[in-house]
């Protein structure tokens, strides 16, 4: 647990008007009553993860060809769908910043990335 968890959840002992002890075996138990939403909880954050991995390996891989079609460029080839390609890509590269942002803001507890 880090700085932050940890006043998070004292905090929130405070806040129940619970001891540490007692909000944390609260909280444990009711997490393992129901281990199909914990699971899924944990699961789907993990997922989103690997997702945005796997987005910036594509937008690596889209960055590769891009050096590509430059090429061809400068040696006289025509790209007449360039500007829309490269609009296409610069919103992905975006929405997937957002995303991260997003994930790691929730992670933090809502504070701003």
């Amino acid at each position: 647990m880090n700085d932050a968890e940890f006043k998070r959840s004292t905090d929130s002992a405070a806040h129940c008007e619970m001891s540490y002890a007692a909000f944390l075996a609260y909280a444990v138990d009711k997490a393992a009553r129901d281990l199909t939403r914990t699971a899924a909880e944990i699961a789907t954050e993990r997922q989103v993860i690997e997702e945005l991995f796997a987005a910036r390996r594509h937008l690596g891989r889209v960055h590769g060809l891009f050096n590509q079609v430059a090429k061809a460029l400068d040696s006289g080839a025509d790209a007449p769908h360039l500007d829309a390609a490269s609009q296409a890509v610069r919103s992905s590269a975006r929405r997937m910043e957002d995303a991260a942002d997003a994930l790691l803001a929730h992670r933090d507890g809502g504070a701003p990335a």
